[in-house]
């Protein structure tokens, strides 16, 4: 789950991106209006967590240009303006919500997930194949209606294969999304946890879920057909 994170106070937005993360979110952020648009356009994420008081662009401009673009996306304004009247107007730009500072961490998340279950629908936020389901909202998963306990780490692999299935994705692509890192570090982490995740889901019989594609990666979802062109021309 993407989230954008525009606040231009790097201790929160520090504070922030620890928190968020720890819930199962890839967070970016942005510390101007300007760079928030940006992207914006770059990315389109999921949610949009925006504070009003920004340098190069007022947080009030960023959200009535998001909203111009891009109707769909979930807007959580954070405001250290206490009046309503500011509250009002950030509602009627398109706003979804707003959160008064200073909040609780809990409540930001609490925030967070509900804007999520009501906007975009479930096919985006509950990812199925055969008998598995990835809840992107309650960071849950269940195999043949059995709950399966998953570090955040082996979550996050998880969704990346789910959101690309029918697709090879490479190691290099798993470990810049994952785990942010550059393949040149050379490092076998990426298949390490496929074994993880295939363990916790019951997967190592002689059809597995995720799939080894040969040259390429891995994949959830790939017909056999395709598997054996992918393979023909490796």
């Amino acid at each position: 789950m993407q989230v954008l994170l525009v606040d231009d106070d790097g201790a929160l937005t520090r504070f922030l991106e620890r928190g968020l993360a720890e819930e199962g979110y890839t967070v970016t952020s942005a510390a101007d209006g300007e760079a928030a648009l940006e992207l914006l356009e770059a990315m389109l994420p999921d949610l949009v967590v925006l504070d009003l008081n920004l340098p190069r662009r007022d947080g009030t401009e960023v959200l009535a240009a998001l909203r111009a673009r891009h109707a769909e996306v979930p807007v959580l304004v954070l405001t250290g303006r206490s009046e309503v009247a500011s509250r009002v107007r950030c509602l009627d730009l398109g706003a979804d919500d707003c959160l008064l500072k200073p909040f609780s961490l809990a409540e930001l998340k609490a925030r967070c997930r509900a804007l999520l279950r009501r906007r975009g629908g479930t096919a985006h936020l509950v990812l199925r194949h055969e008998d598995l389901e990835v809840n992107r909202v309650e960071h849950t998963v269940q195999r043949g209606g059995r709950e399966v306990a998953l570090t955040r780490t082996e979550y996050a692999l998880l969704e990346c294969l789910m959101l690309h299935r029918g697709r090879p994705v490479s190691r290099a692509r798993l470990l810049e999304e994952v785990w942010h890192e550059s393949a040149e570090n050379g490092t076998n982490i990426v298949d390490v946890y496929v074994n993880y995740l295939r363990r916790k889901l019951g997967d190592e019989g002689p059809a597995p879920l995720i799939q080894t594609v040969r040259g390429l990666g891995y994949a959830v979802g790939m017909p056999v057909a395709r598997r054996e062109t992918f393979w023909t021309h490796a």
